[in-house]
């Protein structure tokens, strides 16, 4: 992988980490276009998925200091039920994750059919969410944590869009839009620096390959990745405010339309 080809999966995973189009699913679809397959290179994918979880830090600081403080004030306060609202939500993706890797894994090598399907129905969910007429709930509640937690998990499939799922589920449970956006992009911190921290100590173990990769394309995606990612978090917070989704089920359906046309060709 040289360094352009770096930045472009860099690009691809900061921008469509945070909008509702599917990392996954573009990282497939960049990968086939320019003829590589970033995915295969362990350390790549690590890094450019921390990187945008950096972003997220960078962003949401100010929510995540008001969590912490609160936290250790050990007491039950708003910021102790939203944190536990969080673990909760991580519940179905960690038994994915423990249980179902290899067949996810198994799923994202299967070309991009699946991918463009899932695009169609990410389409589907930003427009019920869209022409949904939520009952505007002030606080996320546990139970809907866990039903947001399912739509993460499911998203684990290439096409199906992570923020675009768990985002429409609380959007159409009747959540703000407000709070929405922002406990989509905190619920999917601990998940991705435990996958990446599982898939290091693999490669440290020889299980997975770790190298591949020069110094210099690496960190080109790495930026890529964080500024982008950055770009696209405060981006998105303002988008689901505005309750303009609708706009990214539209891209969503065309691209899922061409990449199952593609794919049959």
């Amino acid at each position: 992988m040289n360094w352009f080809e770096a930045l472009i999966l860099g690009l691809i995973q900061g921008l469509t980490e945070y909008l509702p189009v599917s990392s996954s699913g573009h990282l497939a679809i960049g990968a086939y276009l320019v003829d590589i397959n970033g995915e295969d290179n362990l350390t790549f994918t690590i890094m450019v998925h921390v990187a945008t979880v950096l972003s997220t830090l960078v962003i949401l600081w100010k929510e995540i200091d008001w969590i912490l403080k609160g936290l250790f004030k050990f007491q039950m306060n708003d910021e102790t039920k939203y944190a536990l609202n969080i673990i909760i939500s991580m519940i179905p993706v960690g038994i994915v994750g423990v249980f179902f890797k290899d067949q996810v894994e198994e799923i994202f090598g299967s070309g991009l059919l699946i991918v463009g399907c899932m695009l169609l129905v990410t389409a589907l969910l930003l427009s019920f969410s869209y022409f949904a007429k939520p009952r505007q709930r002030e606080n996320i509640s546990p139970l809907h944590a866990f039903i947001i937690g399912l739509g993460q998990a499911l998203a684990v499939l290439p096409g199906l869009s992570r923020s675009g799922t768990t985002i429409a589920t609380g959007l159409l449970l009747g959540n703000k839009k407000e709070k929405m956006a922002q406990f989509s992009f905190l619920m999917v911190i601990p998940p991705i620096l435990g996958e990446a921290l599982l898939d290091l100590l693999k490669g440290l173990k020889g299980e997975e390959t770790l190298g591949g990769i020069d110094t210099f394309p690496m960190v080109v995606g790495f930026v890529a990745a964080f500024l982008s990612g950055c770009l696209a978090c405060k981006w998105m917070i303002n988008i689901v405010k505005k309750g303009k989704l609708i706009y990214f089920g539209i891209y969503c359906a065309i691209a899922g339309a061409i990449t199952i046309i593609c794919s049959l060709i």
